[in-house]
């Protein structure tokens, strides 16, 4: 559905991603699909469902907002 890629890059560290989706899954419901990690790594993963798609929406924008605070760049 929708699909936002953040990069972060420091002199010491390398480079970091962090992307946020936004889908329906098969109970009519909708997931924000949060992944994170090293850049050609493996990362992390988390899933958390919602009852409709403004309650996703908002959460998928707050988790955006915070990782732009911390540093992460949209590509």
């Amino acid at each position: 559905m929708a699909t936002c890629l953040l990069y972060r890059q420091t002199e010491r560290r390398p480079p970091r991603f962090y992307r946020i989706e936004l889908a329906m899954n098969l109970f009519s419901e909708v997931s924000v699909l949060r992944e994170w990690g090293v850049s050609g790594g493996r990362g992390q993963s988390v899933i958390n469902i919602y009852g409709n798609l403004r309650d996703a929406s908002v959460a998928a924008d707050q988790h955006r907002n915070r990782m732009l605070k911390r540093g992460y760049a949209r590509s």
